[in-house]
This record gives C-alpha cells, structure tokens and sequence, in this order.
C-alpha cells in the first residue's frame, strides 16, 4: 500500500504539497517511474470533481461552488485560508474548463497536474470525451492559453521551504518517520497531546516531564505516591494502609497490547462526505485537521488499541477496551505502531518507536499484522516487487529476535496472516465509487484502473481487472501465510509466546451477513480497498471473542485434561465412532458421563454440550494455526458432539496425543475450538 493518504493531503487544497514530503521514505519507492507525480494528479482530479458536482448539486455556478467548498473547510491548519489561495490562483481557469463541458481528467490534464509522458498511457479516472483526447486538450488549451497559471512553477510550491516553518516541518516529519510523538517533552515515547503519533496512537502521558511515568510499568513502590503507570490507580487505603495498587492489581497479571501494523492497523480512513457533493455540508470536515494529523489514520478507533466507542454501530470493542474491560490495571497500556504504507521489508525502521523495558515493564501481548504491503504495491509489474517466502521468513525472524530483546518475560506474540484480497474485484468492481454515485459515471473498476495507470495504486495486484494476476497475488500471500505459520510451529523465544492466526475473512462475512449487512459494506468506500471500522472490529472481535475462560476455570480445565492422557483398545473403538460420524454415519457409542459431568460443573464449558452435537455453526478461525492441521477445523463441530459418546477413563486429548500421535500443543488447540466455541488464542494469553 503506498501512501495512501498524500492522495488527501493535495486534495483538500493543491498547494499543500508540502504534505506528501512529510511521508516516509519508506513509503515511497523513488525506482517507480514517475507518471508526473501521480498523487497530485489524483488530488486534482478529485478536487475539480467535488467542485464540478457541488455546481451540479446545488445548481450554482463553479464560482459559486468553489466558494461554498472553501467555506465548509475549517480554519485549523489553515484549510480554509489556502482553499481561497487556491481559488485565486486557479480558480479563473477551472471556471473557463468546465464551463465548456471540460470534464475533472481534461481540466488537470490542462493545468498540468496531470502529465502524459512520452510512452506513457493515457490515465484517466472519466470516460474518454467523444472527440479524441489530442483535440479536446488541445482545444482546452487554447481557453487557457494566455493565462498565466501556466507558467505557474509548482517546484516553489513546498511551503516548508519558508524559513520560518522548515524547523517545525523537519520535526513534524523526523515524528511521522521515526513513529514517535511530536511533543514528548520527557522523551519517553508518550506524549498529552492527541495526534502526530501522540496519544491516540499510544496510552497517554500522565507526567510529560518524568520519563519513568508512562503507561505499561510496573508500579514504584506499589504508587504509595504517584501514579507510575498512568493508569489512574495511586496512593493508600486511609482504613488498611494497603496501597490501592497493590490491593487492585497485585495478581491480576496486567498486560499492555501492542500492534505492529500497516494502514489497516492503524485504521486508514477518509471520510465519504469529503469527497461527494450531495452529503457535503459544514459539518463535513471538522475532523479533517485531527486526519491530516494523524496521517489520515483514526488509531483510536482501530479493532487493536482503539479507545473510543465505534463510530459505526458495532457493538464489539478493540482489544484494548476488552482488555481494560477484564483487567481495569491495564488502563492505557495500548501502543499502534502502525504506518501506511509498512511491511517486513521496513518495519525496522521505525519498530524501535515500540516502547517496553524488559526489567520495569509489565509483559505485552504483540499482534504482527502486516496483511498486505509484502504483495502489494503500485507498480505496473507487480509480482516481481513482492516479497518472497524466503525473504519474509528473514524479515520476521529480525523483528522477533528485536522483540525478544525488549518484551518482558511472559509475553505473547500472534503472526498475523494475509487476507485473499480477490474479494475486492469480485464484491466492487461493479459498484460505484463515492465519485461516480451522482452521474452513474465511475465505478470501483474505473478507480482501480486510473490509479493502476498512475502507479498510485495501493494494491494493483488485487486492484485489477486482470483475473490471473489476482490469482498470482492470493497465491503469493497464501506462500506468505504459510512461511508465518512455519515461523509460530518452530521458533522458540525465552521472553514470549508465539503463535500464529489465520485472517480469518470469510468468517468475518458471514457474521456480518448474519446481521443483514452485505459485504461490501466492510470495505473502506472511498479508497475501495482497506478495512473499514466495522470490519476491523469484528475482525479482533472474533480475535477475542467474549466467550473465553476466566483464570480459575482455565486452570481447572488444564489440569484435568493434562491428567488424562491415556489410550486403550476402547480408546481406538471412539475415534472409529468419530470417523463414522465424520463421513455422515451414525454411531451408537456411548459411555459414562464422566466428561459431560465435569464440563455442566464448569460454567461457561456447559455451552459445549448445548451445540446439538455439532449442528450449530462454529464461529472458528481455523485454530490449528502455526501447528498445522488443514481442513480440521471441519471436523470439529462433529468432535465436539461426541463428548458425551466417550468411554469412561478416556479422555478427549489423549484420542489425538496417543492415536494420532500428535504433539500437545496441537491437542490444544483442539480442546478450545471445541470448548470455547470461538477464541483458541487469547485464552492462553489471559491465564
């Protein structure tokens, strides 16, 4: 995904160029070919539609609507004062192009942010006019021939390069670069101010100006005087003397989230009524200063370390809240290390911004999501920029081995794998764009198509009309998934955990067409390409699903299952029982109801023997994970309506452990599938 949000930062105003400068280098790729700057082109063509359409809306001149544009636009970050620069500079000529039926793609063509080079193909976001494309630019060229934007040179256009913001620039980019707050006075990495990479990115700062106070440590001297940790809880009870940190969270084994992600971690979004004229009102951008801020990402509302309540309707919370919701001693302990545009190719050039002491600070639970940039990019050949199996196995085993050297003893970290994304052609490509709703004129398909000319496109491989090309991205993130999942089964690390989860999309589908919703809703509309909030929350909801174990029932489950591992001739005739079941036959088998008893005397585990025998649905994500195992998560819903055929003495692990001669941690995940009719990771995470 390239820098999806620079696209927005020209939009909203064409001088604002200084913004694009400000994304990483990370995120550029300076080898592409440059199709006369490609962002600046969508920016313009955007631009010039909202204000062709707000004409058309409110059946007004283009003069009249390039005022009311500008005025809906906040006076924050001076939006609103440049939008008229804008009209003033540009504004003559915009009229004069589409006051003669120029269309958005003619008049920027004409202005020149729009270029064709020599060899280069014609991009264009509308259909071709009627006349041929060299006589309709030709003809808009000669309406704007003598005016003096033509010879406007956009090279000077940078405002950073006024000597009295180049400082302040150079600081706003070093923060977006290195993923570290802008204002960190104690440099501690957490910051009281909201954006650039403050606290909606990370638990806020309670004390700027002492860099042993942050979210995530263990308390000092139980915070008999301040609050350490940030998490609200300090001082003495006056009736004990006990400190209330250590009456409320001694224990309770608190534990922050983190999430090394790309821009669907970080919750890359731009606002629908920014960009359709019909929906557009003064209302419209009051957020647009805090997006541009946080680089048009919303961390705050992500399915990870999200603090505020969906926008959306979806009743399932972030991990984080769910986390806090469990465990109140985990107040602000969240951290969204998170970048448009980050894979395994570049994520060490900013994990270093992840904050954790291994000796101060309590142990974390770290979600690697980088679910796309590794096959997908702009380019107009793809597959050959995609990073290979061998390639990433290199890049995570970096990353982990950074991990093992910061996290805490106790931690937890999940491999997250790689969506097929051929759903967006197949759910989009017919619908229309944002753009295109007014005039029936531009389909996700045409979007797709105009930002792969460009170069710009987030994802060609999956954003293209080209089935096979498709196909070969799905296959290269499927090998992708497949080396992380090699990754979780065989590394081992002293300080954590590892795990691996498959992105479990079409699970996430059918939850959502179960509430009467339909599949594309689940994409972001404008971009046709990332993760929307609905998505992304129900996503870590399935992640962490409520209908996990609490700690003491967790411990009891453990140690009665380990203590049964056991096979006999009896043991052999019920896993027949289960093959029969399997293929569709009845079994007669029954037994004592030993497991069935132990279960009902278990709350919670009593939902097991409530499935019909498996009838019901699983709401499962393919548990076996790094353990392998494909096509079992089939057989579960039938193994787990066998529990009550089972004979007396023979436990469900001890079927797969000696039987089928499989390792325990396999046998795991087996017995939370079946038990736990959702999550298998995070109950371990939470024991």
């Amino acid at each position: 995904m390239q820098s999806p949000w620079k696209i927005l930062t020209v939009a909203p105003l064409f001088l604002l160029l200084s913004l694009q400068s400000s994304a990483s280098p990370a995120y550029n790729d300076l080898s592409r070919p440059s199709y006369s700057n490609g962002h600046t082109c969508v920016g313009c063509v955007l631009v010039v539609s909202v204000i062709e359409q707000l004409a058309q809306v409110h059946n007004s001149t283009v003069q009249a609507s390039m005022e009311r544009l500008c005025s809906y636009l906040p006076e924050k970050l001076f939006l609103k004062t440049t939008c008229y620069l804008v009209i003033d500079k540009f504004g003559s000529d915009i009229i004069k192009l589409l006051s003669a039926d120029m269309n958005a793609d003619v008049v920027c063509h004409t202005l020149e942010f729009c270029k064709q080079n020599t060899g280069q193909p014609l991009c264009h976001l509308y259909p071709l006019p009627k006349e041929t494309w060299k006589f309709t630019l030709e003809k808009a060229r000669r309406i704007v021939k003598k005016s003096p934007i033509l010879r406007y040179s956009r090279s000077g256009s940078d405002i950073c390069s006024l000597p009295i913001l180049a400082k302040i620039c150079q600081k706003i980019k070093s923060a977006i670069e290195q993923s570290v707050p802008f204002k960190d006075v104690d440099s501690d990495k957490y910051s009281v101010f909201p954006t650039l990479r403050g606290y909606h990115w990370r638990g806020r700062d309670c004390n700027d100006s002492d860099e042993s106070v942050y979210p995530g440590r263990r308390p000092d001297n139980w915070d008999v005087h301040q609050d350490s940790n940030c998490n609200g809880i300090w001082g003495i009870d006056p009736k004990d003397g006990i400190p209330y940190e250590k009456k409320f969270c001694k224990g309770s084994q608190p534990k922050g989230i983190i999430l090394l992600g790309d821009s669907a971690g970080a919750h890359f979004h731009i606002s629908p009524e920014w960009i359709t004229a019909s929906q557009m009102s003064l209302n419209s951008f009051i957020n647009l200063p805090t997006a541009l801020t946080d680089e048009l990402d919303w961390p705050q509302l992500s399915g990870v370390t999200g603090f505020l309540d969906s926008t959306v309707g979806i009743e399932e919370k972030s991990i984080y809240l769910r986390l806090w919701k469990r465990n109140h001693c985990n107040h602000r302990d969240y951290q969204n290390i998170s970048r448009n545009g980050a894979s395994s190719r570049n994520l060490k050039k900013f994990i270093e911004s992840l904050s954790r002491n291994k000796m101060l600070d309590y142990p974390a639970i770290v979600i690697y999501a980088m679910i796309g940039n590794d096959v997908c990019n702009g380019k107009s050949d793809p597959v050959p920029a995609m990073t290979t199996p061998e390639k990433l196995y290199s890049n995570v085993m970096q990353t982990l081995k950074h991990l093992n050297s910061h996290l805490p003893d106790g931690s937890h970290v999940i491999l997250y794998g790689l969506p097929d994304g051929t759903f967006l052609w197949d759910n989009l490509h017919n619908r229309y764009h944002p753009l295109g709703q007014l005039n029936k004129d531009v389909t996700y398909a045409h979007l797709y198509s105009f930002l792969n000319c460009l170069q710009v496109s987030p994802c060609h491989g999956w954003m293209s009309s080209n089935k096979t090309l498709r196909t070969l991205t799905s296959e290269r993130a499927e090998q992708l998934s497949n080396t992380l999942k090699k990754i979780a089964a065989s590394e081992k690390f002293t300080n954590f955990d590892l795990f691996y989860m498959d992105f479990a999309f079409h699970e996430i589908i059918q939850e959502w067409q179960k509430r009467g919703g339909q599949p594309w809703q689940l994409i972001e509309p404008v971009d046709g390409f990332h993760p929307n909030e609905r998505k992304s929350v129900l996503l870590k909801g399935m992640l962490m699903t409520s209908q996990t174990l609490d700690n003491q029932e967790w411990t009891q489950l453990t140690s009665w299952v380990k203590g049964n591992l056991i096979c006999d001739s009896r043991t052999r005739e019920w896993l027949c029982c289960c093959l029969q079941i399997v293929s569709g036959r009845r079994c007669s088998s029954s037994g004592p109801k030993s497991w069935e008893r132990r279960i009902r005397s278990t709350p919670r585990l009593n939902r097991c023997l409530e499935t019909k025998a498996g009838t019901e649905p699983f709401r499962s994500m393919h548990p076996w994970g790094a353990q392998g195992g494909r096509g079992m998560g089939k057989l579960i819903p039938q193994l787990c309506g066998l529990l009550r055929h089972r004979p007396k003495g023979v436990s469900f692990s001890s079927v797969f452990a000696k039987c089928l001669s499989l390792n325990e941690e396999h046998i795991w995940m087996t017995v939370q599938c079946c038990v736990l009719l959702g999550s298998v990771t995070l109950p371990l995470f939470l024991k």
